[in-house]
Parts: C-alpha cells; sequence; structure tokens
C-alpha cells in the first residue's frame, strides 16, 4: 500500500530510455498476465514500435509474446482511464510512465476512479528526477528492477 494513501498499493520503477523501461517492465507485466491481472500502460509517448522490436529479441513463447504486444503501449489516456473506470471488478496493475507532472496528473485521475482492485507502478525516468529520488522514494513501499519487485 502506498505509504501516503490507504487506497492503492503502488510501486516505482526507475529507468533510463524507453528499451530499459519495457526491459525492466517485462519480466513484471509477463508474471501479472499469467496472475491473470490486465495491464494498463497509461504513457505521455507512444512505445508501441520499441516493444515490438524488444519483444521481437527475447527468449519468449510466442503466446506470451502476442500476449504483451496486446498491451495498448500507445499513448491514449483517454480511453485507458475509461477502461479503468468500466472495468472496477477486474484487478489490474496500471503502469504509469512519464514526467513528475503526468505520473501525478495521472495518480489523480485513478484515485477519482477509487478502484481498489488496483496496483499502480509509477516509473520515472532517473535522468528526470535524479535529484529527487529519495524524496520520490519515500513514496513508495516497493521497487520494481530487473531482479523483481522489492521492498524499499
Amino acid at each position: 500500500m502506498n505509504k501516503n494513501e490507504k487506497t492503492k498499493e503502488k510501486s516505482c520503477i526507475f529507468y533510463v530510455s524507453d528499451y530499459h523501461f519495457e526491459m525492466i517492465s517485462l519480466p513484471y507485466i509477463s508474471k501479472k498476465i499469467e496472475e491473470g491481472k490486465k495491464i494498463i500502460i497509461l504513457t505521455e509517448e507512444n512505445l508501441e514500435e520499441t516493444i515490438k522490436v524488444l519483444v521481437e529479441k527475447i527468449n519468449l513463447k510466442e503466446e506470451k509474446k502476442k500476449q504483451i504486444l496486446k498491451i495498448n503501449w500507445n499513448k491514449d489516456d483517454i480511453e485507458k482511464l475509461q477502461k479503468i473506470k468500466e472495468e472496477k471488478e477486474v484487478e489490474m496493475e496500471i503502469l504509469i510512465k512519464g514526467t513528475e507532472e503526468y505520473i501525478n496528473k495521472m495518480n489523480k485521475e485513478i484515485e477519482q476512479i477509487n478502484n481498489k482492485k488496483v496496483k499502480i507502478i509509477d516509473c520515472y525516468n532517473i535522468e528526470k528526477t535524479k535529484e529527487k529520488i529519495d524524496s520520490i522514494m519515500i513514496k513508495y513501499n516497493n521497487l520494481i528492477s530487473t531482479i523483481g519487485e522489492k521492498s524499499v
């Protein structure tokens, strides 16, 4: 659960590029797909092309690759937020990737939906947040990296 709010569990990811974000998040996403959770990626920029390149190069079964590519990796906030509102009974993992302002805005939108079956993962570009990393980290209980999710 988020250290500051009582409604949603929150974790974070720090990345250096779109490919790095995808490499960190793919094992986590793959595991959550196996658990039957819905994955939503809220992003400031389209990631469809980079994820296609990465998925082609990784060692996964074809069915798993198809499931990963089925996720909407494009910037399409309005449609994605609508799905979150409509599917309140579905367990979801929502990755929010972008600037600190974008992450805060999307978190506020999701808080208003008040869906308790949601886990939020805020994804920060480390180059843009390195001076604030300590103040960012205190908001979270978990950090997701290439070795998995760990308590902080």
